[in-house]
């Protein structure tokens, strides 16, 4: 928790209390259903929250919003994005009905009010108009524009909203960016948060144009 504090310094006491309470929980259901790995579970706040907040530090999501968090496995990006922006409405998607029992009884015991859980395949949500998506280390580029395209809403307002894909990857990316065909704007997550786990891992938003 020390990690998330030395980069973020104005949580509410309630953030604080909800981002306290994700380590003993995970460790719980992670004994039950494994969605981290274990060896992870010794950098749980670096690796799996702090990661997830990178977009919270380039990125600020209208109140009223909807976004939603595309394979969500056992909650990240969306879980510590729902903690951050209390009025915005995430819709966490997984094909994998396990993983998203962990991530409803996180919520629920955390109090986050503002989260929806579906079992079900992005490919399938064509019915769901949403202002932007997350994802993390899911699929390629060009699959995640692929699925996202369709469902985000052009935003008319001119506020700083995004709207488009946001996406969390590592690696060599130049070929996936390529093949792609986006043209995304990236950033070295490790230029925001210089910890030496964040070497070769960005940030990638695609922008509906």
């Amino acid at each position: 928790m020390e990690i998330i504090q030395k980069y973020f310094a104005d949580f509410t006491d309630n953030q604080i209390r909800q981002l306290d309470m994700l380590l003993p929980l995970y460790k719980d259901w992670n004994e039950k259903i494994n969605v981290i790995s274990r060896k992870d579970m010794d950098h749980f706040y670096l690796h799996h929250v702090l990661h997830s907040l990178t977009i919270a530090t380039q990125f600020s999501f209208n109140p009223g919003s909807t976004v939603i968090d595309l394979g969500c496995g056992g909650g990240f990006p969306g879980i510590p994005l729902a903690i951050f922006f209390p009025e915005v409405e995430w819709i966490m998607i997984d094909s994998i009905r396990k993983k998203l029992t962990v991530v409803e009884a996180v919520a629920e015991n955390i109090g986050l009010n503002n989260v929806t859980i579906r079992n079900t395949r992005i490919e399938e949500c064509k019915d769901q108009k949403v202002d932007a998506i997350v994802s993390r280390a899911v699929a390629p580029l060009k699959d995640l524009w692929k699925w996202s395209k369709p469902i985000l809403k052009k935003d008319k307002s001119g506020t700083e909203q995004p709207n488009g894909l946001i996406c969390l990857k590592g690696g060599d990316l130049s070929k996936e960016i390529h093949e792609s065909g986006c043209k995304p704007f990236v950033w070295e997550i490790q230029k925001i948060f210089p910890e030496a786990y964040f070497e070769q891992k960005y940030m990638l938003y695609v922008p509906l144009r």
